[in-house]
């Protein structure tokens, strides 16, 4: 009875683990250009959502956003005006094992850079 009470614990040690380290994947944090997915994308709407965050819609069910964009010092009426129906290009976070996350690390026009996480 105690080797199987040994072995229950190990399994459950193990599983906590795995979670914790999977979840901590998920997580982004430091994003480098040379780790992400380069998309070119026609914005077609700009709007709020979420916490304070700034969504652009490729087309009426594709988006992208910057996580808190409206605390960083970036306007939607700016934003509007400058990128609204014009093909930008954004830098998108990779978590869990590659899979390409809809978090905008960047995103440029042309060769202006309007929002960047890169140090």
């Amino acid at each position: 009875m105690k080797k199987s009470t040994t072995i229950i614990a190990g399994i459950t040690i193990i599983v906590i683990i795995l979670i914790f380290l999977m979840l901590k994947s998920c997580i982004i944090q430091n994003t480098k250009p040379e780790k992400c997915t380069v998309l070119a994308i026609k914005v077609t709407k700009i709007k709020e959502g979420g916490v304070k965050d700034i969504v652009f819609y490729k087309d009426s069910t594709e988006f992208y956003y910057i996580n808190r964009g409206l605390e960083q010092g970036l306007n939607l009426d700016s934003l509007n005006a400058k990128v609204l129906n014009k093909t930008v290009t954004l830098h998108l976070a990779k978590v869990l094992g590659g899979i390409t996350s809809k978090h905008i690390s960047q995103l440029a026009l042309g060769d202006e850079i309007i929002y960047t996480e890169f140090n």
